[in-house]
């Protein structure tokens, strides 16, 4: 948490208690990391990562990053107290990069797992990009990369910011290529 000067609002440690009590699916990795200390008086941010299940290759499927802001005066650009940005950048297959649809999807997934966590976000906006790799030379034998990176940034109506990381969560697990669970179930990865 990165705090500006004097106490700590109450609706700032209410927003940090109602992250650490959500869970995510047991494939993203969580760490916090020191917010950004310039945008807003009070921050905080974590960093996910999206691992295969267990039995599989190791490897991380996706990445991302989730920072909270937190100005109790107001922004206007906000029109709020609570801005959220989000980063998620995921390896897709190669053929998907040369797909015009690509950004238009990817902003849907972000659309969906604000729908499915029963949101309503203000003053939202984002980026999709896709990064093509390819190789040359002595390189030339690797294959094509593609990754797409999500930017979302809204504000939240208020300090209970649960449903917002676990909308996150589902979009990290969406781009990593995970199948969504139904409610009540829960992974269990691959058996040995």
């Amino acid at each position: 948490m990165s705090a500006g000067q004097g106490e700590v609002p109450a609706a700032f440690l209410e927003a940090l208690r109602s992250l650490r009590a959500t869970r995510l699916r047991p494939e993203i990795r969580l760490v916090e990391v020191p917010g950004p200390g310039r945008i807003a008086p009070f921050s905080a941010a974590l960093t996910g990562d999206v691992t295969a299940p267990r039995g599989a290759v190791p490897e991380d499927l996706a990445s991302g990053r989730f920072v909270v802001l937190h100005d109790p005066a107001g922004q206007e650009a906000w029109e709020g107290t609570f801005r959220l940005v989000t980063f998620v950048r995921a390896t897709l297959e190669a053929e998907l990069g040369a797909d015009g649809l690509l950004a238009g999807v990817a902003w849907t997934w972000f659309s969906d797992a604000i729908d499915e966590a029963e949101i309503t976000p203000i003053a939202t906006g984002g980026t999709v990009t896709r990064v093509l790799s390819q190789s040359f030379g002595a390189l030339a034998a690797r294959p094509d990369e593609v990754e797409v990176e999500i930017r979302a940034s809204w504000t939240a109506e208020g300090p209970d910011l649960g449903p917002h990381l676990q909308a996150w969560g589902t979009l990290l697990c969406t781009s990593a290529g995970l199948p969504p669970l139904p409610d009540g179930v829960v992974s269990l990865g691959a058996r040995h």
